[in-house]
């Protein structure tokens, strides 16, 4: 029983979120930045990760795999990039469901990326665009705790 409730809450507050972004100019700024972020940390994650399998973006994402990161992961650096995919669309959703807690779990993942993508001896610019996501994830994570209010216990 609880569980239903529980679901119920959350599709009332998601729709109730849903509402905010769609009138959006109407809405205070500082909920504004949240539901911004909120979408872009639920949206991109979502689709670079089934981009690891479907290879429209870029079609060398292995390329983008350190050697010593690609040695830790058992398979392949092809099984390596799908298996990050998974990680990637699971971060999306729980953005999605608990944005507080996403949003750290998100520039965590963000971190060992910069970390990945800095160890190559390449893509600088790409870690540096990193950070800033970074950090706005961060943001994400402490904006929810103003305005997502699902993760309240009662």
């Amino acid at each position: 029983m609880a569980l239903t409730h529980s679901w119920h809450d959350m599709v009332h507050d998601m729709r109730d979120e849903m509402h905010d972004i769609a009138t959006i100019t109407h809405v205070e700024p500082a909920r504004q930045a949240f539901l911004m972020l909120w979408g872009l940390f639920v949206v991109a994650p979502i689709l670079f990760g089934i981009d690891k399998f479907a290879g429209v973006l870029t079609s060398d994402w292995e390329g983008y795999l350190a050697t010593w990161v690609n040695d830790l992961l058992p398979g392949t650096a092809t099984d390596a990039m799908h298996l990050i995919g998974v990680v990637e669309i699971a971060a999306g959703l729980l953005v999605l469901a608990m944005p507080r807690i996403g949003g750290y779990v998100v520039a965590l993942w963000l971190a060992g990326i910069i970390v990945n993508l800095v160890s190559t001896g390449e893509y600088y610019d790409i870690a540096l665009r990193d950070f800033g996501l970074m950090v706005s994830a961060v943001a994400l994570a402490r904006l929810a705790t103003t305005f997502h209010h699902r993760e309240e216990t009662p």
